[in-house]
């Protein structure tokens, strides 16, 4: 079975992208390998630029509107069984010879610009293209008024919604990827958990569960109510009780009690979380990837944190609810690549990650 990684996301909200860190993650009945850290780099060197002449048959077609370049007005996308196709309209733009326009690739990263009068204009320019490429195999042509950009897929059974990873492109291009497993969002703010769960099932269709909801509506009072008067004990293994039964369910996103008195913060209340993805949304000081890093190592390392079960980390600085959308595209980013290193999770997850994975 191919080594799985736990991950990591940092996440802030001054304009800077959030980055995923990957860290090996042993469940309770197996070992993973660990994964060498070189293997998050990008790949080096500029794609290979040729002028070619036939027009490749094209799969899936999408017509989308750019929001990668200001200068980028309208591009058409295709997906084929082992490549993609991007055709960027020309236009206006005055292209006298193919020397004059520049095609690089990366493993994740796309930049396109021609030269007109002396100085260059970008047409696209982005480094989250929605999966790994091949890019010493980058094949580029003119059609009339289009520039064809043909790149060929590191993995050529994922299907790409769009070229780049956004999170639209990634609500659909997950559904292929999780197969029905839910999802469970966790950590110390229950805010925070409802929030990002709530954008998480609209984006991918899901069912959104929201178990302080469910508990005061069975209790018929608050959860501060509740805890003054049984406990935080009590509600812990109430909660625990609805997530058994919301464990049976698919298609699922669950919003779960934050801080102590949740479940999740307890490890031996993790037993029902086991069937679906969690995501742990952990607020820190962590001013930079590395510290965040080691950090997030060390929160999976350390076996008396509940929250430490999770698949996936999002780390972040601050919180402000209106841009709960952005920490749901970085926890779904994440678990799109952890998946992918392992495209049996879905189906297995409840198996591996059990304490008694082959008891009754």
């Amino acid at each position: 079975m191919a080594g799985a990684t736990a991950i990591a996301t940092l996440c802030n909200f001054t304009g800077n992208p959030c980055k995923a860190i990957r860290f090996p993650v042993r469940s309770h009945s197996l070992y993973f390998p660990k994964l060498n850290f070189a293997s998050l780099s990008k790949f080096s060197g500029v794609g290979w630029k040729a002028v070619r002449l036939n027009k490749p048959g094209s799969g899936f077609s999408c017509n989308c509107f750019s929001t990668i370049s200001t200068n980028t007005t309208h591009y058409e996308f295709y997906d084929g069984s082992s490549e993609v196709e991007l055709r960027l309209q020309l236009g206006v733009q005055d292209v006298q010879v193919s020397k004059d326009i520049f095609v690089d690739a990366d493993g994740t990263s796309l930049s396109v610009r021609i030269k007109q009068s002396g100085s260059f204009v970008t047409l696209i320019e982005t480094n989250s293209l929605f999966d790994k490429i091949m890019p010493a195999e980058t094949i580029w042509y003119i059609d009339e008024d289009q520039l064809v950009i043909n790149l060929k897929k590191q993995d050529p059974d994922l299907k790409w919604p769009d070229i780049v990873e956004s999170w639209e492109s990634l609500a659909a291009g997950s559904m292929q990827l999780l197969k029905g497993a839910s999802i469970y969002i966790v950590g110390d703010s229950t805010e925070i958990n409802q929030k990002v769960a709530h954008e998480l099932a609209v984006g991918l269709g899901y069912t959104p569960l929201d178990t302080e909801e469910l508990l005061e509506s069975f209790a018929k009072q608050t959860i501060d109510a509740w805890v003054l008067a049984e406990g935080s004990d009590s509600l812990a293994e109430a909660e625990s009780a609805v997530l058994e039964s919301l464990s049976s369910h698919v298609r699922a996103v669950v919003a779960t009690l934050g801080g102590q008195y949740g479940a999740a913060a307890r490890p031996n209340n993790w037993r029902h979380l086991y069937s679906g993805f969690t995501v742990w949304l952990s607020q820190t000081e962590a001013l930079d990837e590395d510290s965040a890093k080691e950090e997030a190592r060390g929160h999976f390392q350390d076996s008396s944190l509940g929250y430490s079960n999770a698949e996936v980390v999002v780390k972040l600085q601050g919180w402000d609810a209106d841009h709960a959308k952005s920490v749901a595209q970085a926890s779904l980013s994440a678990l799109k690549r952890l998946i992918l290193s392992d495209k049996n999770l879905p189906g297995i997850l409840s198996i591996i990650k059990s304490p008694f994975p082959f008891s009754a």
